[in-house]
């Protein structure tokens, strides 16, 4: 583990969807490189990269490279990028999200992996995909997270992928995710709870260095059930999830009304919030820095973050996108990587 988070080494930065905004706030940030000590490559194509940048009227040269060995140097006068041979001769369209290029969008993550397994990466950030235009190419999973999984379990490594959104202090973990609200009680289960809850509380010690971290739950109905009135779930699974997580030396603590756990005060108490369902958790995030929240998976054998946002296929190719996200995301995979050698 240690040679393949060596923050001497660049974090390497997947293409994404080529229609989207990615491209473009790839340009910003090495924009806003100086006074970050922490260089990163794209893999895509050059000429694609260059095409996008000078429609959307940002002034950021790139330069094809022949092994991410070559980033650090480079990434002082120019865009590091490392050409992918799938992405060859794909067209500037933005705001258009195609199913012919969804080759290209998967090698790349496939290549992200492999150099960052390699140690030639110190972490892999990834620009955000359109999953439509994947789908329709028969790409047979949900999305970065279990695809990333698959990937490192094909390579012979342990994966147990969990979501954890952050910005700013807080750090939220929704313990179901793309599902109906209708769903999420039928599929909350304590084992769930306890999976997420105990991959959680290693990863902010392997990843953040916190050593006894304080995790905060919360209850799925409001006033967390206020004792069974508003529903049972609290009392039948939260809670009973929450004693196991305990006996098991973690400090979590609930379940906790959801509506009193985000204020400065709250947020003072705890490490990470394990959240019931999706909004519960990215409300919160989104609300306290709405541009600049990360999308982080804990549970893998390398470091991965991605800004918190999608493709904005609208605002594609009209220099207005911004790069909050992203930066906070090669800053905070910088970060992790560090804290993995140190």
């Amino acid at each position: 583990m240690s040679a393949q988070a060596d923050p001497a080494r660049p974090l390497a930065l997947t293409m994404g969807e080529p229609g989207g905004i990615g491209l473009e706030t790839a340009g910003m940030a090495w924009r806003a490189r100086k006074g970050r000590n922490q260089p990163f490559f794209l893999i895509g194509d050059a000429d694609l990269l260059a095409a996008r940048l000078r429609r959307a009227g940002i002034e950021a040269p790139c330069r094809v490279i022949n092994s991410p060995g070559e980033a650090a140097q480079t990434f002082r006068d120019a865009l590091p990028v490392l050409p992918l041979p799938e992405a060859a001769g794909i067209a500037d369209e933005p705001g258009t999200a195609s199913r012919k290029n969804a080759p290209a969008v998967i090698a790349a993550i496939r290549k992200g992996v492999e150099l960052t397994l390699a140690g030639q990466a110190c972490g892999l950030v990834t620009l955000p995909l359109q999953k439509e235009s994947l789908y329709a190419a028969s790409f047979g999973f949900e999305g970065h997270t279990d695809f990333l999984a698959s990937l490192a379990r094909n390579a012979g490594l342990a994966a147990e992928p969990v979501m954890m959104l952050t910005a700013k202090d807080l750090r939220t973990i929704p313990i179901t995710v793309h599902i109906a609200i209708r769903e999420v009680p039928r599929q909350l289960t304590q084992e769930t709870i306890v999976r997420q809850g105990r991959i959680v509380a290693r990863d902010l010690t392997r990843f953040f260095g916190i050593l006894a971290p304080r995790i905060a739950v919360a209850g799925l109905n409001p006033h967390a059930g206020e004792g069974g009135r508003m529903g049972t779930e609290e009392a039948e699974i939260i809670a009973p999830a929450i004693a196991t997580l305990r006996k098991m030396g973690i400090n979590a603590f609930g379940p906790l009304p959801a509506d009193t756990m985000f204020h400065d005060q709250a947020r003072a108490a705890y490490d990470a919030a394990l959240c019931m369902y999706h909004d519960q958790a990215l409300i919160a995030v989104k609300t306290l820095d709405f541009h600049g929240g990360v999308n982080v998976t804990l549970g893998l054998p390398f470091v991965r973050t991605s800004p918190d946002h999608g493709t904005a296929l609208d605002l594609a190719g009209t220099g207005k996108a911004r790069p909050d996200s992203l930066l906070a995301a090669l800053e905070l995979a910088a970060r992790m990587a560090r804290q993995v050698t140190s």
